[in-house]
């Protein structure tokens, strides 16, 4: 695929994209079932002892040994991990909804970093960086030619310490530098507004560990603007998941208490479980109920979620969930299909091993690996139709992802890439690459404006391969 056709998500500077994960850290992993293959280990220790004597320069032990282990478990799936002492300090803070930087949420436009917005409070709000405004060097280095994470990992750093940014403000054609102070960020993993009046639209970026928090503040602020809510869209797209407990919180926050929000099955006593809207299953160790001071109403306002390809793991398990219990009605694109659970099993201070433990399923018991959520209506990305959709990666498209039955076939994943080429050909022919897509909560956001409609009872404009589907399914008179 073309570097220019590749889609990055909008993600807070310096946040990881977490996967369905529960924190279940312990200072031991879990002792060996069986009794371990001696054969193999003797041949484990031979390599180990011919590399560590014969390669042509001198290597550290304790690296070989860490890249051993990387390598063992990054054959399992795509999701399992093993945590060295950086990747588990960055993993840390992506789920704590904390990180050392500018503080800005960024995407990619004609190979530079766009500002989509920056977080409130942060060093480059204060510094006057605005919506729009693109980044063409961090430094002393272009940024044209870096991949998103590339780039973030450049303004990324230790606090108090400075990065400059060269910035192009568009509106006003000017590039200036601005010098700004790393510090120590909170994400924004709640956005929310009134649309218009009795409309209301609460989008989550992540569920992290202040998600549930916030989206109680906003709730409660856009109650207060309108206590006579219409209709409310709750907006998943891009949303690639993260902590189970906030996934079950926001799904019990618009369920009747007690009824079931998800199941997990695995190979472990501990990964056969079920999840329900009950306080006990989603508040934190000895904590409140975040969920309670939430008005009552939440519980029958009129609710349509917006899920798009990018919406994963957690963000899924909410879309099933309400969809499930006919409390919402799910609307945009099929999701991204991460049906399973990661444990995070602590191997000392400052490692540890991101474990595959468990699938897991809906209230209906759909599995939702390497399958997704299908919308109750499919929706394009603009009105003149799909722009980058083909071209998202998805489960099913991830190497050594885990199967999931008769329907993860190679029939699928083939249709999937045949879509792919043809908009990559029909894209090739064009002189300009294709613009890229409104800011999500906007009034040209096309999704935003179909389930505002569908609240309403006014016609949606559906998506229009469904339309074709359903023309070539109807049979000839």
């Amino acid at each position: 695929m073309s570097s220019k056709l590749k889609v990055a998500g909008w993600v807070a500077l310096g946040a990881l994209a977490g996967g369905l994960t529960t924190m279940q850290l312990q200072a031991n992993a879990r002792s060996s079932l069986s009794p371990l293959p001696l054969d193999e280990m003797q041949q484990l220790a031979a390599v180990f002892g011919l590399v560590k004597a014969e390669y042509v320069e001198p290597v550290d032990e304790k690296k070989l040994i860490n890249d051993a282990i990387a390598g063992m478990v990054s054959g399992l799936d795509p999701h399992s991990q093993f945590f060295d002492k950086k990747s588990f300090k960055e993993f840390r803070e992506g789920t704590s909804g904390k990180f050392v930087g500018v503080g800005i949420e960024i995407g990619m436009e004609d190979g530079l970093v766009k500002i989509v917005s920056p977080i409130e409070g942060s060093p480059a709000f204060r510094a006057g960086l605005k919506s729009g405004d693109l980044i063409s060097r961090i430094d002393d280095t272009a940024v044209r030619g870096l991949s998103i994470d590339q780039a973030v990992k450049k303004m990324r750093g230790d606090p108090a310490t400075k990065v400059s940014l060269t910035i192009y403000r568009k509106a006003e054609n000017r590039s200036f530098p601005v010098t700004i102070v790393r510090e120590e960020i909170k994400v924004q993993s709640v956005r929310a507004k009134v649309v218009e009046p009795g409309y209301a639209w609460v989008r989550v970026s992540q569920f992290q560990e202040p998600t549930v928090d916030a989206f109680v503040k906003k709730v409660e602020e856009i109650y207060k603007q309108e206590p006579k809510l219409k209709g409310l869209v709750l907006d998943l797209r891009n949303d690639p998941g993260g902590l189970l407990e906030g996934a079950v919180a926001i799904s019990a926050a618009f369920l009747p208490r007690g009824v079931e929000v998800v199941s997990t099955n695995g190979q472990i006593p501990e990964s056969k479980a079920a999840y329900k809207a009950e306080p006990d299953d989603y508040r934190r160790r000895g904590g409140d109920d975040p969920l309670k001071r939430l008005p009552v109403a939440l519980k029958t306002v009129p609710l349509v979620v917006l899920v798009n390809e990018g919406s994963a793991s957690a963000s899924e398990i909410v879309a099933g969930a309400l969809q499930d219990h006919k409390r919402a009605t799910v609307m945009g694109a099929q999701t991204f299909g991460k049906g399973s659970v990661q444990t995070i099993r602590q191997l000392g201070p400052e490692t540890a091993l991101k474990i595959t433990t468990a699938r897991y399923f809906t209230p209906q018991g759909r599995a939702i690996q390497a399958k997704g959520i299908t919308p109750d209506v499919l929706l394009d990305e603009t009105a003149e139709g799909n722009v980058f959709a083909a071209l998202r990666t998805r489960e099913a498209d991830l190497e050594k992802h885990l199967a999931n039955g008769p329907e993860d076939n190679e029939a699928r994943q083939k249709a999937r890439e045949e879509a792919r080429a043809k908009l990559e050909a029909e894209y090739a022919k064009r002189a300009e690459p294709p613009k890229p897509l409104p800011e999500f909560g906007s009034t040209e956001d096309f999704p935003l404006m179909q389930a505002l409609n569908k609240l309403k009872g006014q016609p949606v404009i559906a998506a229009k391969a469904a339309a074709e589907r359903k023309a070539e399914a109807k049979p000839a008179e």
